[in-house]
Order: structure tokens, then sequence, then C-alpha cells
């Protein structure tokens, strides 16, 4: 293992841990929410909200992480997020946060946030070659993870013990441990900086021009916005599904093993990584994950259900790998933060169109059909699993997609990019 590998393990135990606290609080302030309101609409008034500002700042985020240095960005992000945690802490210690509190909390908390995922994955680049980029992707999947595998078991156990202010403050924790690791690795690289000064717009400019010179990676950024459209649909719509037929404890089981699918690919990829074939491997999980969203949305027992959920998840960060990969090995180090900033926006509006739009579809169809909240929302996301093996299969045979893993791709846009 190489010496920047190992700094690289350090910046990922620090996320890992600081994905855990965010799950924590995250479930803890959905069954607070759902308990003060009895409404779902309120659960993902806090989503949506926790959201959003990650979103729309991601790109700005982006074209700092290579004004500045990374690291330092990183430990700001996750330093001053605490500061919307800590504030609905206080709330609930002085007699109870209400839910604009709590959004306002959040806000803040998303905002601070949105410094950290443009500045930590140029920090991957700065650290890495090449061959190291999928080994890395799978841990990073991992650790992405663990809010959806560790947070709702230890929440679950810890709720009746200390409530939510407990785990508000194991959250609040998490970030001091997270700046820790940060800047143990700070101390050891360098930040690979631009020649000359630029103007924030031009850098926005530069970034997305970095994008439109490679089409095979607009293409690729494309196809992620429609995958995160597709998860956002099925992270929206399987909580009625399966409440529909059964109870939150079962609900709570099958989150469990559905997230297992990502620790057990992220493990193997962490281990092994993928070291050829992204595209075509890319295709098949694509088309293998909309096969099981399909059986999701059919369900026919809590058990099948989970089977799928488990085999959907597993295929992401095979999916998610490849994406990392290719667009990582066609992007010159030096405009990485302003790009990734750029690709994290466009590749996440998927997500916006699922939590505002997946509902209400899935109401009316149950209207319309005159069958339960559940069944319309099955229906939804087994429609949405048949789209997504046909985003997989067209995909696969787009040719500037195919040319990325070519030697002469990552060339290409350098040259281009100089010009």
């Amino acid at each position: 293992m190489s010496q920047n590998f190992k700094r690289f393990t350090v910046l990922w135990m620090g996320q890992l841990v600081s994905a855990v606290g965010s799950g924590l609080t995250s479930f803890g302030l959905g069954v607070y929410v759902f308990q003060q309101t009895g409404s779902a609409a309120g659960m993902a008034l806090i989503t949506l909200l926790g959201f959003l500002p990650t979103l729309v700042l991601s790109v700005p985020a982006g074209v700092l992480a290579d004004r500045f240095d990374r690291r330092t960005l990183m430990m700001l992000g996750d330093g001053l997020s605490g500061l919307g945690i800590l504030f609905i802490l206080i709330r609930m210690l002085q007699g109870g946060a209400t839910v604009g509190e709590i959004a306002a909390g959040v806000c803040v908390s998303a905002v601070f946030s949105s410094l950290l995922e443009p500045a930590y994955k140029a920090t991957v680049t700065d650290l890495l070659t090449e061959q190291e980029y999928s080994k890395a992707g799978g841990l990073v999947s991992l650790a992405g993870s663990a809010r959806y595998l560790i947070s709702p078991l230890v929440a679950g156990l810890l709720l009746p013990v200390g409530g939510i202010k407990l785990l508000l403050v194991i959250d609040l924790c998490t970030f001091g441990f997270t700046v820790l690791s940060t800047f143990a690795v700070k101390r050891g690289i360098r930040t690979q900086r631009n020649a000359r000064e630029e103007s924030f717009g031009e850098s926005l400019r530069q970034g997305w021009k970095t994008i439109r010179s490679r089409r095979g990676v607009f293409l690729l950024v494309a196809v992620s916005s429609l995958l995160t459209l597709f998860v956002g649909v099925f992270q929206v719509l399987a909580e009625p599904l399966v409440l529909s037929v059964s109870d939150a404890k079962t609900l709570g089981i099958v989150e469990t093993v559905c997230a297992s699918g990502m620790l057990v690919s992220g493990l193997y990829l962490g281990v092994r990584g993928i070291r050829s074939g992204y595209v075509r491997v890319l295709g098949v999980s694509l088309a293998v994950a909309g096969a099981f969203i399909i059986g999701f949305g059919s369900f026919h027992s809590i058990v099948w259900v989970a089977a799928a959920g488990f085999g959907f998840f597993a295929m992401l960060p095979f999916a998610n790998n490849c994406l990392d990969v290719l667009v990582r090995s066609n992007i010159p180090a030096e405009l990485q933060g302003r790009v990734w900033g750029i690709v994290g926006f466009l590749s996440q509006i998927g997500y916006v169109v699922a939590y505002g739009a997946s509902g209400v579809l899935a109401d009316a169809i149950a209207a319309a059909g005159n069958v339960g909240v559940g069944r319309g929302s099955g229906i939804v996301i087994a429609v949405s699993g048949a789209a997504l093996i046909l985003v997989a299969c067209g995909m696969m045979s787009v040719r500037e997609i195919r040319a990325l893993e070519g030697k002469g791709g990552a060339r290409l846009v350098v040259e281009t990019a100089e010009k």
C-alpha cells in the first residue's frame, strides 16, 4: 500500500464516521418530525431542505476547491456544518424544536456541507494514481452506505435510551473526529493550483467547457442524473410500499437488509477494484439494478422485497465506481474541483425531480386505479426500473462513452482545456 493510499484511508475513515453521525441525525429527526406532525410530507420537507442547499452550492464549492486548499475547505465544511446541528440541539434542550427550527438548522448544516464533496473528490485525485481510483471508489461507496446500514440500527437502539438529543450529541462529536483526520492528511500533501489567476465566473466557464469538450463525459453526467432520478424514486416510495403491508419495525429491518447490498459490493470493490471494461460493467450493473427495481415494485412478500432491495443496492457501488473512474481519468487534475462541483450539481438534479414528483404520481395512480398507496408506489417503482434498463442498454451503444476508456481520452481533454 502506497503512502498516499494510507493518507486516503485516514481521510476515508473520517468520512465514514461523519456518514454514520449524519445518518443518526437524519433518522432521529425524521422520527421526531413524524411524531410531532403525523405527516410524511413533513419528513419529505426536511429531506428536501437538507438536500437543496448542497445541490445549489455544489458548483461554486467546486470552483473554491480549485482556488483554495482543498483540505482546509473540507475542515471548514465539516466543522461549520455542526452549527446547524448544535442549534437544533439547543432548541431541543430548551423544550423542543419546531419543524421550522429543525428546517433552519438542517439548511445551515447543508450550506456548509456543500464545501465538502467537490474538495473531497478532488483530494482523491491529488492523492492517488489512476490504478488506485477504483479501489478508492469502492471504499467511498462503502462509507456512503454506512448511514443506511449502520445508522438506522444504532439510532433505533439509542432512541429509546436517550432520545433525539443523544443522537445529536453523538453527531456533533463525529465532526471533531472528521476535522482531525482531514488535518492529519493536510500536512502531508499539496494542492495543485492553476498557474494563472482566474475570476470566479471564468473558473465556472472553464469547468463547464471542460465537461462539454468531452462529449462522452457529458453523456455520462446525463446517465448519472437519470440514475439519481431512479434511486430517488426508490428512496421516496420504498417506505410507503413496505408500510402498506407491514409495520415500522419491519421497515427498519428491510432498510438494513437492502443497505447490506452496498456493504457487500463496497467491500469487494475496496479489496479488488475494477481494472478494465468500465463501460461494460457500468451498463450491466445498471441493467441488473433496473431488474431488481422491477422486482421490488412487484413485491409478493416482505422477504422478496428485501431480497430485491439487496440486489438493487449491491449494484449501485459498481455503477458509481465506473462513473467515477471514467470521469476522473478524463479530467485534468487542476480542474477537478470545479468539474466535480458541476458534475455533482447536474447529476443530482434527478433527486429533486424524484422527491418532488414521485409521491404525487404514486398517489394519483392509487386514486385512478382505486388501489392503495402502496400498490401505486410499487407501480411507479417498477416503471422506473424498466426505464433504467433502457438507459443502460442505450448507454453501452454510444461510441463517445466507450471512447472514454481509450488511452487518448485524458490527453484530449488536457489539450482542449489548455486551448
